[in-house]
Formats: structure tokens, sequence, C-alpha cells
């Protein structure tokens, strides 16, 4: 067959092939594609800003993100996409309304605060609410100025704080920042930031019990302090979604405990307490079981695998020593 002939009849099946791959491409996933307008991301947003995330985690769109970091991705995205269109500035007011929105959520209250004066000088219609938002983030920021400056948790700043009165003096600006806190809350009532007040309480009241939970070696009666500013957190807390949380950090703080008893008093020495190891391995067990009797809940695994090892560590003890 001339060479001309053959090459005639492979051209259609080449360019068969070539079509089916192009067919096979995989299209881009739709979740991922930019929003189609404003109002679709307006809308997911405004479907989600009365949520209640104090009690119930925040919502998660259709990608599995946060509805509120998620929609002012989106909102920033169309903005760099669709400049020219919006240009005209007639939807600016409503852009600028929604991020303030979404800041507020993400505790980038400065920012929320801008956006919502964007939003009172762009559109008439928004100008109250924008301006009382704005006057809300701004009256949030100040409160959570107002708490301790430094990251209490860390071990060089602790060693700077427990000279004199400094763990006192640390109280009283948690107690200033939730006496404000609380103040803003009777004002908001009735609004989705009463939500946002309930939370930044929340977050100062746990500072609060990192610090001491920090300087439990250092401060007299120390672990006593420790397990008393967990507790406090519980009892303040009952209805939060992270109570679970906050379970398992005193669990794990009389884990600790139990630990260290064991190690400073060897279980084969007379200087060994067993009612006193009991109650440790016995406080942290009942903490670790609440938390892994509730289903449906992310942390249930979590707290079932802590109490395993918890028990294996207990059974390494001497069973002798648990009888007095």
């Amino acid at each position: 067959m001339p060479l001309r002939t053959r090459h005639s009849k492979l051209l259609p099946a080449l360019v068969l092939v070539l079509l089916a791959g192009c067919r096979s491409t995989p299209e881009f996933d739709p979740r991922y594609r930019p929003a189609e307008n404003v109002l679709e991301v307006v809308a997911v947003l405004r479907a989600h800003i009365p949520d209640d995330t104090y009690r119930f985690q925040p919502a998660r769109d259709f990608t599995g993100r946060n509805v509120y970091r998620s929609s002012l991705l989106r909102l920033e995205s169309i903005e760099q996409l669709h400049a020219d269109a919006l240009r005209a500035g007639h939807m600016t007011g409503v852009i600028a309304f929604a991020k303030g929105r979404s800041f507020e959520r993400m505790r980038a209250y400065d920012l929320a605060s801008k956006s919502y004066l964007v939003a009172a000088d762009a559109d008439p219609a928004l100008r109250g609410d924008a301006l009382r938002s704005a006057d809300v983030c701004d009256a949030f920021a100040r409160a959570v100025a107002t708490g301790p400056d430094e990251d209490l948790t860390d071990v060089e700043i602790q060693a700077r704080h427990i000279s004199g009165t400094a763990p006192e003096t640390v109280v009283a600006a948690f107690e200033d920042q939730i006496a404000q806190l609380e103040t803003l809350g009777e004002t908001v009532s009735g609004t989705h930031h009463y939500y946002i007040v309930d939370e930044e309480i929340e977050r100062s009241d746990v500072a609060r019990a990192q610090y001491f939970a920090g300087l439990r070696k250092i401060l007299p009666d120390g672990d006593v302090r420790a397990v008393a500013e967990l507790q406090r957190v519980i009892v303040r807390h009952p209805d939060s979604k992270n109570l679970n949380r906050h379970l398992l950090a005193l669990a794990d703080l009389y884990v600790d405990l139990a630990v260290e008893y064991a190690g400073a008093h060897p279980p084969e020495g007379l200087n060994f307490d067993p009612a006193r190891f009991q109650e440790l391995i016995d406080a942290g067990t009942r903490l670790y079981e609440i938390v892994a009797n509730q289903d449906g809940t992310p942390e249930k695994l979590e707290a079932s695998r802590r109490l395993e090892a918890f028990l294996a560590f207990a059974l390494a003890i001497d069973n002798d020593r648990f009888t007095p």
C-alpha cells in the first residue's frame, strides 16, 4: 500500500482519538467556581447571620468551609473579577455591609467597623444598621483590648507575673474585660451580636484558666487554683459548643496531676497516698467518660482514647496501693 494512502486512512482515526481525549478532560468542580453575583453570596450569608454561634458550631457552606469566612472570600473574589462592572458603585454598600458581617464573626472587629462605615456612606438604606453595627464592633474592639495584652501561656511571660500581686492584677484585667462585655451584652440583647458577646466572655474565661494552669507549679496552691479555674469555665458555660473541650481540658489536668504525683511519690514508697492518687484517677476518669458517652460529637473518640491511656497508666500502679 502506498505511504500516502496509509496516512490518509490513519488520519481520521487519530482525529477521533484526540477528540475522545478532549471529551475525557475533567470539568472544573462547580463548587469552587466563582459566585455568579453578589446577591448569591449575600443570600447565603444573610441566612446565617442570626445563628447562635455560642451554642452551635458556625455553619458551613457547600464546600465545607466556615460560612462567614467563605462568604468573605467570595465577596473579595467578586470584587477582583468584576472590578469594571462594580466601578459604578451601585453594590458598594451591600458588599461592604456583608463584609462587615463576616469580619465580626471572625473577630476582626476593627475591619468590620471600617466596612460598616463604608456601607453607611455608600448606601442610605443601610446607613442606620451600618452605623449601629460599627459602634458595636468598636465596643468589641475596646473590650478585647482591655484584657492582658500578652500571651499569658508563654513561660517567660508567666515568670514575670509571679512576683507580688501580679496574678491578682491579671485577674482584675480579666474582670474588667468581662464587665465591659456584659455591659455591651445588655445593649445588644435580642440581636445576633449577643452571641458574639457570649463567645468573647467564654474566651476571656478560658484565657484566665489557662493562665493559672500555666502557673500552677509556681504559685502557692497552684494546682488547686488551676483546677478551680477550669471548673469555673465549665460552670459558667454549660451551654457552650465548646463544653466538651472544657471537660477534656480539666480531665487532662487531672491526668497531669496523677502522673506528677506518682513521679514525686513512687508507689513502692511509704509516702505514696493511695487515697489521694485514687481521687485524681476517679476525677479524670469521670470527665473522660462524660465526653466519651456523647454520641455524635467529634470529641467522643478523642475522649475514649485518652481514657484508655489514662486507665492503662493507673493499672500500671500497684493495685495494692489503691487501698489505704
